[in-house]
């Protein structure tokens, strides 16, 4: 086997603080869900409460998707990280100031705005320093740093709850974006600007087909929607992100009052569930990279490997027949560990569709329409549950809702099949 001319080290360093940025970002914004049973009580909020502060989130990041995507295509990926994860630190932080149901809306909403510049940074960074046929891999990899973000989260948050209180939590948690920042500023520059890149690891880096005059342009968000390549993962994500904000927003809190789960202290349930979604999240992206070097064409690769993944949530469905606590956290485990499995490949295949200058415009309208989806998604769970819980019932709504959970993601790829066959690139016309 003929090693490659060059080291891919740099690369993998870009990678690994695209892992830790995520990483953060989900601590951040699974602080509020870990410490709702202390909140609820202090504060008095009923499950729709809840719902509406879920939903000032969703829908801010929604917007903030759409702003920084655009933003990050101008301004790049490197200062477009840095004004996100600074922005959103601030606003993890400023939980701790809010004392009624209004204010933790507040800082939520901000908590969103600035927690969109992540994937479109992330994505954009990538199309820099990978080609097409390692993407989906490399994006599995630092994706992962939303599962152990969330995996950290149940162990982390609890401690410093019992011995600090609610407040420190958010302010200790919302503080480790500050030191990320430091890092990315000294170390991320573009492949062609860096020393440690020779020319065989930057002819590598650039060694997808070039792009066309056309599509050197960078489109407005008109001409964007104007192709079915938007339409495809826009649908994909509108039907699969609200089923990951289930998953970290209520999770913890359906353990608690279906399994009576004390989440006063370390929750491994919740470790073994988000240790599994790391697993899933590399999984997939190494899938479709496996099948490309096998010879598979690469969007037959990516479609294949998404209908697999829409297959294994299915069992989730029948998490309302679990008696025991452990045989819920397999389903769940399963079904959240495929869906970052998806995720990692839909993401790639956004950065496939669409050239290097407009993909993080792409990312953002998608991901947005995967927010619209988060807000409408709580509203619905919100009432589903308090109808339930005046029943006294509630593990009867958590079943109602895995039940949509099981054929989100089959929807949506058959949805995706239809717009875009093929999944052909965007070629751009003048």
């Amino acid at each position: 086997m003929n090693r490659p001319a060059y080291s891919s080290s740099v690369r993998w360093m870009v990678v690994s603080l695209l892992f830790f940025a995520t990483t953060i970002n989900y601590i951040d914004r699974q602080v509020i869900g870990l410490l709702k049973p202390v909140l609820e009580v202090d504060l008095q909020w009923s499950e729709t409460d809840y719902s509406r502060i879920v939903m000032a989130f969703t829908a801010s990041y929604a917007i903030g998707l759409l702003i920084f995507g655009r933003i990050i295509d101008y301004i790049g990926s490197k200062a477009g990280y840095i004004v996100s994860v600074i922005f959103w630190s601030l606003a993890a932080c400023a939980h701790a100031l809010a004392r009624t149901t209004f204010g933790f809306g507040v800082a939520r909403a901000a908590l969103g705005i600035g927690e969109a510049g992540n994937f479109p940074a992330a994505i954009k960074a990538l199309t820099e320093w990978f080609p097409k046929k390692e993407r989906a891999f490399a994006t599995g990899l630092f994706n992962s740093g939303a599962n152990i973000g969330a995996l950290v989260a149940p162990i982390m948050v609890p401690v410093i709850l019992s011995v600090w209180g609610w407040q420190a939590a958010f302010i200790i948690t919302g503080a480790l974006g500050f030191v990320w920042v430091i890092f990315w500023q000294r170390f991320y520059t573009l492949p062609q600007k860096n020393k440690k890149v020779n020319q065989s690891e930057l002819e590598h880096i650039n060694s997808d087909p070039a792009e066309s005059d056309a599509n050197q342009i960078k489109p407005d968000w008109i001409t964007l929607f104007r192709y079915r390549q938007t339409w495809t993962f826009i649908a994909g994500k509108l039907f699969t992100d609200p089923i990951w904000y289930f998953f970290l927003f209520w999770l913890p809190a359906y353990f608690s009052s279906s399994f009576n789960l004390d989440l006063k202290k370390p929750g491994w349930e919740l470790v073994v569930v988000y240790t599994l979604t790391s697993v899933g999240s590399i999984g997939g992206g190494y899938l479709s990279t496996y099948l490309i070097k096998k010879g598979m064409p690469l969007f037959k690769a990516r479609k294949i490997t998404m209908l697999i993944i829409a297959c294994t949530v299915l069992p989730i469905i029948t998490a309302r027949y679990a008696e025991s606590i452990w045989v819920a956290v397999l389903l769940i485990s399963i079904a959240a560990a495929a869906h970052q499995a998806w995720s990692a490949n839909i993401l790639t295949s956004a950065a496939d569709m669409f050239p290097k200058n407009s993909v993080s415009s792409v990312i953002g309208i998608g991901s947005m329409a995967g927010s619209v989806g988060g807000i409408f998604f709580p509203m619905f769970i919100g009432s589903v549950l308090d109808h339930y819980k005046l029943l006294g019932n509630i593990t009867a709504g958590y079943n109602l809702i895995f039940l949509i959970c099981g054929f989100a993601y089959l929807t949506a790829w058959v949805i995706m099949h239809f717009l875009t066959p093929r999944m052909e690139p965007v070629e751009f016309k003048r």
